[in-house]
């Protein structure tokens, strides 16, 4: 028998080891604003996924693998949120945590589908995602967050029953999430008896709203509802103040951000919008919270909806044993109770949430607390 040499041994025992360390190791990535003018919400959802990470690792990670975490940068743009899914799905992920933007995960829930890739995102609330999905049978799609049909039919009614009787403008960006929002508020609004004054789209991404603000008090706007992103809304609330005009203005989750004040200053007092109950004063939440504490941190926003959508897809591999998307997905959408930072979380056979609601924030003395 012909001898195999001591350093060809070594090679072929290197290889083995390396082999054996990588099929211990299962990645997911975590995909969001990590730039843009969004950023602020992709350095939630990043420190949100990387905590989740550290401590199922500390844990002993899932179905006795580390979990290896990829983060990728969308920047809120449909386009580079595309190019970004394929990346991670060359890199065979278990799973996507994200997107933010709903037009970022619309178009890239496609490219997750044809990889058999589970999509979870803890933040896009356009009910096409998950509808969208529902009807071409594709069964990756879920989220851990609530729809902009049940957020718009809050703030709607809320609306026509407090401000009755006074003038209303409606205002959108024009993406999927700010006009999706804008929509379903005009809608329920509509449905309890109230007429707008004004429903019209602004350009996002502008530093200037003088024309928009002049228009509003022009018409005598008293509240003002606006579907889109923190950035464009404080500098109306802003330059809405300098001018000493001050409607009540309200918005949406995605003024879930202390970036509000930042922009708006003192402007921002007052200024509301509609998001789930605050889940730091979830007793759930508390040893995670404590954590991020330590560190100098507050887990505010979507740190901790992300957070929740790591356990929630860790809970269902360990359940169906399996990293498979066709084995872990029946496992999500069976209405069993994840056990997460924001309490029980149950999907329905959609991808959606069961229960939970939307209650309102308020801005006021540079800070933000559920009203």
């Amino acid at each position: 028998m012909r001898k195999i040499p001591i350093l060809a041994l070594a090679a072929v025992s290197a290889f083995a080891l390396a082999a054996n360390a990588q099929q211990k190791e299962v990645t997911i990535a975590v995909i969001g604003p990590i730039t843009g003018k969004e950023a602020p919400f992709g350095e939630q959802m990043k420190r949100g996924a990387e905590a989740a990470v550290r401590d199922l690792n500390k844990a002993g990670g899932v179905n006795g693998m580390q979990v290896k975490l990829m983060v990728e940068d969308d920047a809120c743009d449909p386009k580079q949120a595309v190019t970004a899914a394929n990346k991670v799905a060359g890199a065979k992920v278990a799973a996507v945590i994200g997107h933010f933007c709903s037009g970022s995960s619309i178009p890239s829930s496609e490219v997750y589908w044809k990889a058999k890739i589970l999509q979870i995102t803890p933040a896009s609330t356009n009910p096409k995602l998950t509808d969208e999905a529902a009807k071409k049978k594709w069964t990756n799609v879920h989220r851990v967050c609530g729809r902009d049909d049940a957020q718009g039919e809050v703030a709607g009614k809320y609306l026509a029953a407090t401000h009755k009787g006074k003038k209303i403008a409606i205002l959108h960006d024009n993406t999927p999430y700010g006009k999706g929002l804008a929509d379903e508020t005009k809608k329920a609004f509509n449905k309890a008896g109230g007429k707008e004054a004004i429903y019209e789209a602004y350009k996002p991404g502008e530093k200037d709203y003088a024309a928009v603000v002049a228009k509003l008090q022009a018409a005598g706007v008293q509240v003002v509802y606006i579907g889109g992103y923190a950035p464009e809304t404080a500098l109306i609330a802003r330059q809405a103040a300098e001018k000493n005009y001050k409607p009540v203005i309200m918005g949406g989750d995605a003024l879930d951000t202390d970036d509000v004040i930042k922009v708006a200053g003192a402007a921002s007092n007052g200024v509301m919008f509609t998001q789930g109950p605050d889940p730091r004063l979830n007793p759930a939440s508390k040893a995670v919270v404590d954590s991020f504490k330590a560190a100098n941190q507050d887990p505010e926003g979507y740190t901790l909806y992300t957070y929740a959508a790591v356990q929630v897809w860790a809970q269902a591999a360990t359940k169906a044993k399996s990293f498979d998307m066709a084995k872990v997905s029946p496992v999500l959408r069976s209405g069993q109770a994840f056990t997460t930072v924001m309490g029980p979380i149950k999907l329905d056979k959609k991808g959606d949430v069961m229960g939970g609601g939307y209650v309102f924030w308020k801005f006021d003395n540079n800070k933000k607390s559920q009203m």
